[in-house]
C-alpha cells in the first residue's frame, strides 16, 4: 500500500523591509540632482566636441518621452515637435534679452532643465511607445515627396544657381536677410526696434519672426559659434531650411489625414497616402516654395496639427490644453493671419469638452494666462506699430481662380463625403466636418474683409485659401473611408470578391487623384490654372544657366564687398531688374536697412529712378554698373548735375550678354 505523500511548504522568505520615507526622499533628490547635472553636462560636452547637432534630437526624444498622448512613436514625436515649436517661438523673447542669444549650451541646458523639472512635477518617467506599422505611411510618403521637391537644390552647385532659385520669389531675399539678422541678433529683432532699424528694412522689424528664430537656432547647432553663416554662406542653409519646413508640413498633413479615420485597412492607408500626396503636389501648396513663403508654411503646419487635435483629441486633458496653447502661440509668432481660424477651432474643442477642461482648471488657467498674451504679441505689434491691416486691400495677387477652385471643387467633394460620414457613430467625423467649414468660412471672411477695406479678394484671400486647401486635403480621409473594405469572410469566393472590389475602387481613386491633380503630366491639373503644376514648375526649372539677375548679384557681391562709407546699388538693364538685384545684394551683404531708401517705394522708370535713388539716399553712394545702357545713363546724369561727383562713385562691371 503506497505511503501517503506529505506536502511540505517551502521556507518562507523574509519580507523586504519597507523603505523609509526619508531614504526614498534622499534617493529621489539624488536622482533629480544627477539629472539636472546631466542636463547641463550634455550640452557642454556636445559643444566641446563639436557635436551640438545631437542636442535637438536629444531634446525632442526627451520631450516625447514625457508626453503620454498618441499610440505610436510617430504620434509622440510629432506631438513633441509641435510642443517644442510653440515653446521655441515663445522663448525667442527670452533669447533676445538674456546675454547668450542662441548659443547652444545655455539654450539646451535651460530646455533640458525644464524637462527634468516637468518630470519631477508630473511624476512621469521617460517612456516611449514602440513604432507602429501605421507610421510607415506618413514617413514613406513624406520621404518620397521631399526627395522629389529637393531636386533643384541638389542640382544647384554654385551661388549663382542658388540665387536663381531664390529669385523665383522676391520675398526670399527679405526672408534670407531676416534669417541672417535674427541669427546674429540672437532673438527677435522687434524687442529692440531702434537697434533693428540699423540692420534690417523697416517693413520687417515687426514682421512675424517665429520661423526665422527657429531655423536660426537650429542652424546654430550645425555651424560653430563664431563662424555662423552670413551673406553668401547663408543662402544654401536658408534654401534647405525652407525645403525642410515644407517637409514638416507634408508629414503633418499625412499624419493628420491618417489620424482622422481611426483604424484603417492597410489598403485604405495606402490609397489615402497617395491621394494626400497627389493633392499636395497638385494644389497651390508647392507655390509656397517658389514664391518664398516659409513663414506661411510653418503657420500652416501648426494650424493643421491643431485641427488634428481638435478632430481627434488626446486622452489626457492637460496635455491637450498645453498642446493647444503651444500651437496657438506658435501660430501667433510665425504667421498670425491664421490665428483667428485656429482660435475658433480651439474654442470649438473647448465647447465640446468644457467639463473635462474645467476639472483640470489649474492647467486651463495657466495655459490661458500664458497663451493669450504670447499669441497676441506679434499680431498687436503688426497691427498697431506697422499697420499690417492695410494689406487686406493690397491689389497684389489678384488672380484668385485657383483658390476658388480649391474651395468649390475640392472643398465641395470633401464636405459631401463628410456629410455621408457623419451618420457613423464616430463623432470625429462631425468634428472633421466642422473643421472644414471653419476653414472655408475663414477664407470667405478674409474675402469680405478685403472688400470692406476698399479692395477686392486678392493676396490674403489666397493665403486664407491655402489654409482651407490644407484642411480639405486631410479631409479627404472621409472620402477614402467610403471605399469598400476587404473582409475575412468564411467562403473563399466571397473573400476574393470583396478584396477585389476594394482593390479596384482603391486603385481607381488613387489613379484619379494622381491623374487629375496633374502629377503624371498626362492630364492638366484641375486645381491649377497653368499647364504645369506648381510642383512641376519648382522641380523642373532650368538651372543649367543661371538667370542674369543671379549672376550679376553673385559677381557684384564677390567683387565689391560692403563698405562703411557708401551705400552700394546695382544699375543694370531695366529698372525692375536693377531692383531685384539690389534686393539680392543687400540681403547677401546685410545692408537692407542702409539701402532701403533707394530700393523701396519708387516708380520703375529711368532715368527718374536713378535720380530718385540719389535724392533719397543720404551720404555717399556707390553705383556698380553692369550694363552699357546703364553706364551711359549715369554718365549723362553726372554731366547734367556735376555736383553729384562729390558723393557718387561709379564702378563698371559689365556682365556678358549670354545670361538671360
Amino acid at each position: 500500500m503506497p505511503s501517503e505523500l506529505t506536502v511540505v511548504d517551502p521556507p518562507a522568505t523574509p519580507a523586504a523591509e519597507p523603505t523609509h520615507p526619508a531614504t526614498r526622499r534622499r534617493r529621489t533628490a539624488a536622482l533629480v540632482a544627477a539629472a539636472l547635472l546631466a542636463a547641463w553636462l550634455a550640452p557642454v560636452v556636445a559643444y566641446a566636441t563639436h557635436r551640438t547637432w545631437l542636442l535637438p534630437p536629444l531634446l525632442l526624444l526627451g520631450t516625447a518621452s514625457l508626453l503620454r498622448g498618441g499610440r505610436t512613436l510617430l504620434d509622440r514625436l510629432l506631438l513633441a515637435t509641435m510642443l517644442l515649436l510653440g515653446a521655441t517661438t515663445a522663448a525667442g523673447l527670452l533669447f533676445a534679452v538674456w546675454p547668450w542669444g542662441l548659443h547652444p549650451v545655455p539654450v539646451n541646458g535651460t530646455a533640458l532643465t525644464v524637462l527634468v523639472l516637468a518630470a519631477v512635477a508630473t511624476g512621469r518617467r521617460p517612456r516611449l511607445p514602440r513604432p507602429g506599422w501605421v507610421d510607415l505611411f506618413p514617413v514613406l510618403g513624406t520621404a518620397a515627396l521631399v526627395g522629389y521637391l529637393a531636386q533643384p537644390l541638389l542640382r544647384a552647385g554654385d551661388l549663382a544657381t542658388r540665387l536663381t532659385l531664390l529669385g523665383r520669389g522676391e520675398d526670399n531675399y527679405r526672408h534670407l536677410a531676416l534669417f541672417d539678422v535674427v541669427g546674429r541678433a540672437g532673438g527677435y529683432v522687434f524687442v529692440d526696434p531702434a537697434a533693428a532699424r540699423e540692420q534690417i528694412v523697416s517693413a520687417l522689424v515687426h514682421y512675424p519672426q517665429g520661423w526665422h528664430l527657429t531655423t536660426a537656432l537650429l542652424d546654430g547647432h550645425l555651424t560653430p559659434i563664431g563662424a555662423a553663416a552670413r551673406g553668401a554662406g547663408a543662402v544654401e542653409p536658408y534654401l534647405w531650411w525652407t525645403v525642410a519646413g515644407f517637409g514638416l508640413l507634408t508629414l503633418t498633413l499625412l499624419w493628420v489625414a491618417q489620424r482622422i479615420p481611426g483604424p484603417l485597412h492597410p489598403l485604405h492607408r495606402t490609397v489615402l497616402t497617395v491621394v494626400v500626396g497627389a493633392l499636395i503636389l497638385g494644389t497651390q501648396l508647392p507655390r509656397l516654395l517658389i514664391a518664398g513663403y516659409p513663414t506661411e508654411v510653418l503657420g500652416l503646419t501648426l494650424a493643421v496639427a491643431l485641427a488634428g487635435l481638435v478632430i481627434r483629441p488626446l486622452a489626457g486633458t492637460r496635455e491637450q490644453l498645453v498642446l493647444l496653447g503651444a500651437l496657438l502661440t506658435g501660430i501667433g509668432f510665425s504667421y498670425y493671419l491664421f490665428l483667428p481660424a485656429a482660435a475658433v477651432l480651439a474654442l470649438c474643442w473647448f465647447a465640446g469638452h468644457w467639463r473635462e477642461a474645467l476639472r483640470a482648471w489649474p492647467t486651463l488657467l495657466a495655459v490661458a494666462l500664458a497663451t493669450v498674451p504670447l499669441a497676441a504679441t506679434t499680431p498687436l505689434l503688426g497691427l498697431l506699430r506697422a499697420d499690417h491691416a492695410e494689406a487686406l486691400a493690397a491689389p497684389i495677387g489678384r488672380d484668385v481662380t485657383q483658390t476658388w477652385r480649391a474651395l468649390l471643387w475640392l472643398g465641395g467633394l470633401v464636405v459631401l463625403a463628410l456629410v455621408v460620414q457623419v451618420r457613423r457613430s464616430d463623432r470625429a467625423w462631425r468634428r472633421t466636418l466642422l473643421v472644414m467649414l471653419v476653414g472655408a468660412g475663414f477664407a470667405l471672411a478674409i474675402a469680405q474683409a478685403s472688400i470692406n477695406a476698399g479692395g477686392q479678394p486678392a493676396y490674403y484671400f489666397n493665403k486664407a485659401g491655402h489654409l482651407a486647401t490644407a484642411l480639405f486635403i486631410v479631409g479627404t480621409a472621409g472620402l477614402v473611408r467610403l471605399l469598400p473594405t476587404p473582409r475575412r469572410d468564411r467562403g473563399l469566393p466571397r473573400r476574393v470578391g470583396t478584396t477585389a472590389a476594394a482593390a479596384v475602387t482603391g486603385v481607381a481613386l488613387a489613379a484619379t487623384a494622381v491623374t487629375y491633380c496633374g502629377v503624371t503630366g498626362w492630364h492638366r491639373g484641375i486645381l491649377v490654372t497653368d499647364e504645369w503644376t506648381w510642383a512641376q514648375r519648382w522641380v523642373h526649372q532650368h538651372l543649367e544657366q543661371p538667370v542674369r539677375a543671379a549672376v550679376v548679384c553673385a559677381e557684384v557681391d564677390r567683387a565689391y564687398p560692403p563698405v562703411p562709407w557708401a551705400t552700394t546699388f546695382i544699375l543694370d538693364r531695366g529698372p525692375y531688374r536693377s531692383y531685384l538685384e539690389g534686393l539680392c545684394l543687400s540681403a547677401l551683404q546685410g545692408t537692407t536697412a542702409q539701402s532701403e531708401p533707394g530700393v523701396y517705394g519708387m516708380v520703375f522708370l529711368e532715368p527718374d529712378r536713378t535720380r530718385e535713388m540719389l535724392r533719397r539716399t543720404p551720404g555717399p553712394v556707390r553705383f556698380v554698373v553692369t550694363d552699357p545702357g546703364a553706364r551711359r545713363r549715369v554718365e549723362k546724369l553726372l554731366i547734367a548735375e556735376p555736383e553729384l561727383h562729390r558723393r557718387v562713385t561709379v564702378e563698371v562691371m559689365l556682365i556678358p550678354e549670354p545670361y538671360r
